[in-house]
């Protein structure tokens, strides 16, 4: 799997995913703290990819995205955008909105796949 595609996956697979320096309990930068900070408000899981770790990522992902900052956020399969967005959702409520309806969403997929297969 080449790192495009390795991208591609987490992005599919994690229906809300930030790529950030660092993680969610030890940001490594005042942008990644803010975001993770309004986003982890939203009170839903998300999964987090540490760019600072993971040199290819932070090296293909801007051009994937056409976004050349970090964070990045990833709302089912679409790019929300970096800091000042999040933040500027999160305080018209707009974020929490989204991130409930898209948490919902993919519970009851997996609920329904697991009643299918029962």
């Amino acid at each position: 799997m080449n790192i495009i595609e390795k991208i591609k996956h987490q992005i599919e697979k994690n229906p809300i995913i930030i790529y950030m320096k660092g993680s969610p309990k030890f940001p490594n930068c005042g942008f990644s703290a803010q975001a993770v900070k309004a986003l982890s408000a939203c009170g839903e899981r998300f999964a987090y990819v540490d760019i600072l770790l993971n040199h290819d990522i932070r090296t293909e992902l801007p051009k994937y995205a056409n976004w050349p900052t970090f964070p990045q956020l990833w709302i089912d399969g679409k790019l929300i955008g970096g800091c000042d967005i999040i933040t500027e959702m999160y305080q018209k409520g707009e974020l929490q909105k989204l991130i409930i309806e898209t948490a919902n969403k993919y519970r009851n997929l997996k609920e329904n796949a697991n009643k299918l297969n029962n």
